[in-house]
């Protein structure tokens, strides 16, 4: 069984016992549920609309931490302009647990 979720603006496909990267949640620690599940398979199929009633996932928060840095740098020829920046982006590590889709 497999399942589309939703979080932080972007979609997952999800299977019991996943561990996936996902956008920065509040929760350090724990147990949390998605109850906004796009799609649910496995012998049949149900597609939300836009999500599917009483489908949840049950995952575990492993780890909060950040990506590696990358480098921006923007500069205009000539002109003697340039900035450099860097950025981590905030990640969460889940292990997803259980999925009902009832």
């Amino acid at each position: 069984m497999y399942a589309v979720i939703e979080t932080g603006g972007k979609q997952y496909q999800v299977k019991e016992g996943d561990e996936l990267f996902i956008e920065k949640l509040e929760q350090a620690f724990g147990e949390i549920v998605f109850d906004k599940v796009v799609m649910v398979g496995g012998k049949t199929t149900k597609i939300g609309d836009p999500y599917v009633s009483n489908a949840k996932v049950r995952a575990t928060v492993i780890k909060n931490g950040k990506a590696k840095k990358i480098t921006v740098f923007t500069y205009k020829p000539k002109k003697s302009s340039k900035r450099k920046l860097g950025h981590r982006q905030p990640y969460s590590k889940i292990k997803i647990e259980e999925i009902k889709g009832v």
